[in-house]
């Protein structure tokens, strides 16, 4: 091999490794990570996000819990939320049969409301979070 050769092989490994870190430096989680209030365990989209406007909004409480959804100031009637009681998982999503036919562009606030049903002490509580719709 010459030393063109060998030079032009060390330029190409030194560009592949700087590569390498630019995509490890793009892809790492920036920030803290988001804490959640208990007993929420979920929330998407994650405060502050960029969604598209097909997105849904999702959240998950511990089975046992009744909860209200607000969007944009606006409670959202049950029967437009799909829940499954056996997960505590519940998504809402805008739509022609909806309060919202779809997300306008721009900032949305979401809010869930919730409240322990399961017997004992009062479980009451609150979560508001932020997303924009590009």
């Amino acid at each position: 091999m010459s030393s063109r050769q060998y030079r032009l092989v060390l330029a190409a490994l030194g560009l592949a490794l700087a590569a390498v870190v630019a995509v490890v430096v793009a892809l790492q989680p920036s920030g803290d990570p988001m804490t959640l209030p208990e007993p929420l365990e979920d929330v998407f989209p994650e405060p502050g996000d960029a969604v598209v406007r097909q997105t849904a909004v999702e959240f998950e409480l511990p089975v046992g819990y009744a909860f209200d959804l607000i969007v944009d100031g606006t409670p959202i009637p049950a029967a437009e939320i799909g829940y499954t009681p056996a997960t505590g998982r519940a998504v809402w999503q805008p739509g022609p049969l909806s309060l919202f036919p779809e997300w306008g562009p721009g900032e949305h606030t979401v809010e869930v409301r919730w409240d322990g049903l399961d017997g004992g002490l009062p479980d009451q509580g609150s979560f508001e979070w932020s997303f924009r719709v590009r």
